[in-house]
């Protein structure tokens, strides 16, 4: 019998009472059961489980009857951009705003190479692992090398290269045409001013720009260990983006091309992956937010001091941390029956496997993570 028609006996019963008993559950209580059971729960699964900070909200409800025109040819967006240039200590940068990560990830990168060309990253790098094989459906190939908790080495990138154009058969092979790295990266840790010198040093010598997901780019300026500014990270690469999905916005990022490299009629190209608002109104406003009276810092400064409560408390219950990660992704090793257990209550991550016994899960702050959070989370463990 078709689940829709199943008839449920333990209405009024809670989801788990109702299974206990062995009574069918109809989908109605189903959904109804795992929405009371997820709003119920702690929360460290992500840094966009919430909606937007309240003054993004504010400031989007304050213009919302407002007939501006589109594709981000409105006034805000025009003023966020002025202010993201001066943030960024660049006047002659060139910002426009997408809609989400791999989508901004997908138009870059594809739309800076060459149809020969593919992306070197990380073999942990977002664009490799958790972004469905989006660089490949644009027909350009992620080049893969090692990485060291989540970073790529200048020494380990420049080795690649030599031996790329060492090979006299290169021109059958794909042609090596931009860097990608993310800051932070997939596993919460941060390159250093050097460290980042060091790469853009190689990519300069090859030719080819040093492009920088920043997702989390508000998280890690804020790190306690982040020892480069928002200008001095301009200043370094040739293409970054401010990302706003997982820093106080509903959704949106922001690139920012800093050599006078955008690619030619780049909003036709952002169109044509369909990364393009038609409402790009609401990009600009909530970056005009975002970039006011440093809203977009201070919510990265108020992440981290929660994830660094985070890592204390865990430390204190001795638990295993698998790496000390200084922003807001905190990684620990849980015994796969423990953590089976704590997903009853607590909504987390799954990272990867450990061993046979063991996984590595992923707790994340963000701009809605409060002091109530972290002391439910105490008594859980």
């Amino acid at each position: 019998m078709d689940i829709y028609f199943f008839q449920c006996y333990n209405r009024g019963s809670s989801f788990a009472a109702a299974r206990a008993a062995g009574g069918d559950i109809c989908l109605s209580c189903r959904r109804q059961a795992k929405g009371r059971e997820e709003k119920d729960m702690v929360s460290f699964e992500n840094d966009y489980i919430a909606g937007a900070h309240p003054q993004v909200l504010k400031r989007l409800m304050e213009t919302n009857l407002e007939p501006l025109s589109g594709y981000g040819a409105d006034l805000y967006s025009e003023r966020a951009k002025e202010k993201i240039r001066a943030a960024c200590g660049c006047p002659q940068a060139e910002v426009e705003f997408l809609v989400g990560g791999t989508q901004t990830n997908a138009v870059v990168i594809s739309s800076m190479l060459k149809d020969y060309e593919g992306v070197i990253a990380a073999k942990t790098g977002h664009v490799s692992v958790h972004e469905a094989g989006a660089i490949e459906y644009t027909g350009h190939k992620v080049l893969e090398i090692a990485q060291e908790e989540g970073k790529i080495r200048a020494d380990a990138l420049r080795a690649y290269l030599e031996a790329y154009y060492a090979d006299e058969n290169f021109e059958h092979m794909v042609f090596p045409g931009m860097v990608y790295i993310s800051w932070p990266t997939e596993y919460g840790t941060l390159y250093s001013k050097k460290e980042l010198q060091e790469i853009a040093g190689v990519c300069h010598a090859y030719q080819i720009p040093l492009y920088v997901d920043g997702a989390r780019l508000g998280y890690g300026l804020m790190s306690r260990e982040a020892d480069i500014t928002l200008p001095e990270l301009a200043q370094i690469c040739d293409v970054f983006y401010i990302g706003g999905t997982k820093v106080g916005a509903l959704c949106g990022e922001a690139v920012v091309f800093t050599k006078g490299n955008k690619p030619a009629h780049f909003l036709t190209s952002v169109k044509k992956r369909g990364a393009l608002l038609a409402k790009g109104r609401l990009t600009g406003v909530q970056f005009d937010a975002l970039f006011t009276d440093d809203l977009y810092f201070k919510i990265g400064r108020h992440a981290i001091e929660k994830a660094e409560e985070l890592k204390a408390l865990f430390h204190s219950k001795n638990m295993d941390i698998y790496l000390e990660s200084p922003t807001n992704q905190q990684f620990i090793i849980l015994e796969n029956r423990r953590m089976e257990e704590l997903k009853e209550q607590v909504a987390f991550s799954f990272w990867e496997k450990l061993d046979e016994n063991h996984t590595v899960v992923r707790f994340v702050t963000g701009w809605s993570t409060t002091d109530e959070d972290l002391e439910a989370l105490q008594k859980l463990l």
